[in-house]
């Protein structure tokens, strides 16, 4: 980011942050993208070194550290180190699940999660999205239909779920009016619950899902077959799972912007050392007036970005991120990049289309985030619906 934005405490951490990818991330990345799966060994490794539910507060063993400045220093570093899919990762367990067990989890769920969301014991998944309904929630089909003894036996299918099967248990939307599945349901049809596949057989991982990029980090479908679910896991109150999944829109869709910014920026470094190296019909690639037209384009809408990115930090960090600002960020930020990577793809020639050069995987890491977190599509008719 730009000179000014972080202070002395986050340049601190940043070396905390520098130190751990370099020792626990890049000397394995590369093992789990063949292996499209990140070892535990991280997450416990994260966890030593505080870098796992960073917004927790300090009563329940946590730093408290809500300023998301210090959730963007992960980014950034595990952007420079390649290392996309343990920024998904992160990102899946952090910016979705930890916010809504913070903001609706109860007392007693604060004192029996929060502890297991720091120590690397129970990696998360946000299970939302079904074959039939992506963006869409009110077309959720899975349903939990309520026990004698206050649980729940929950049945349906999820898809696309990051760490979908190296994770411990996920973060569920479903049905419990008993309303018609086929149809989309009311606001008030849906729960929220937080659902852990030890001991619950009927909760299975399908298969591994073949992913264009982020191969370390593992996408699944997820089956539930009668699956028993605890009362204490409903977060919050019955019938209000969709506002409360609302409610973490924005912050899952900032981090999804933040991500994009750190990716195109570090792409973009890489880019300027290539260009200044390579050299075709004897002189710089850099050199060629058209190279530097399109660095300088592509510099100008960096900055841009970054400067968007950083109001809605402050934003955040103020209490005052809404969901139709944090989509514009979003949008912006996801499209600038997807344009950003592909054009310094171009400035490598040949070599931008080998997977062993930096730029192809950002390229194909980069293409989720237009997708993750609500299509560009829908975030335009979220920010439209206010324009009327």
């Amino acid at each position: 980011m730009f000179a000014g934005f972080y202070d002395e405490i986050h340049e601190e951490f940043r070396e905390v942050v520098r130190e751990f990818v370099a020792r626990e991330v890049t000397p394995h990345y590369q093992a789990w993208d063949n292996a499209h799966m990140i070892d535990r060994s991280m997450w416990l490794a994260a966890a030593e070194n505080g870098l796992l539910g960073l917004a927790v507060d300090e009563e329940h063993g946590g730093m408290g550290l809500g300023d998301y400045r210090f959730r963007m220093i992960l980014d950034e570093e595990l952007a420079r180190a390649d290392a996309l899919g343990v920024a998904l990762a992160l990102h899946l367990h952090d910016d979705w699940v930890l916010p809504a067990v913070l903001k609706f989890g109860s007392t007693a769920q604060h004192q029996a999660w929060l502890p297991r969301f720091m120590d690397g014991s129970f990696v998360s998944s946000v299970a939302f999205t079904e074959p039939g309904a992506g963006s869409d929630l009110r077309a959720v089909r899975t349903k939990a239909v309520k026990n004698d003894d206050g649980g729940w036996t929950l049945d349906g299918q999820k898809t696309f779920i990051g760490n979908g099967i190296s994770g411990d248990g996920a973060l569920v939307l479903a049905r419990t009016d008993g309303s018609d599945v086929r149809r989309r349901g009311a606001e008030s049809s849906f729960s929220l619950f937080l659902v852990e596949k030890q001991d619950n057989p009927g909760y299975q991982p399908g298969r591994q899902l073949e992913k264009m990029g982020l191969k370390a980090s593992d996408t699944a479908e997820l089956f539930f077959a009668g699956v028993q679910i605890p009362a204490a896991n409903l977060i919050g109150e019955e019938g209000g799972g969709l506002a409360y999944a609302k409610a973490i829109l924005p912050q899952g869709r900032l981090g999804i912007a933040t991500s994009a910014a750190s990716i195109t920026a570090e792409v973009l470094r890489q880019t300027l050392g290539y260009v200044a190296e390579r050299q075709t019909f004897g002189q710089p690639v850099n050199e060629y007036q058209n190279t530097r037209f399109e660095l300088a384009q592509l510099q100008t809408g960096l900055e841009a970005t970054q400067r968007y990115v950083a109001a809605a930090v402050e934003q955040f960090n103020a209490g005052e991120l809404d969901l139709v600002t944090a989509s514009k960020v979003k949008l912006w930020a996801s499209e600038q990049a997807k344009g950003s990577v592909d054009s310094c793809l171009q400035l490598h020639g040949g070599y931008g289309y080998i997977l062993d050069y930096p730029v192809a995987q950002a390229y194909l890491a980069v293409r989720l985030l237009t997708i993750f977190g609500g299509t560009s599509e829908i975030l335009k008719e979220t920010i439209a619906a206010e324009l009327r």
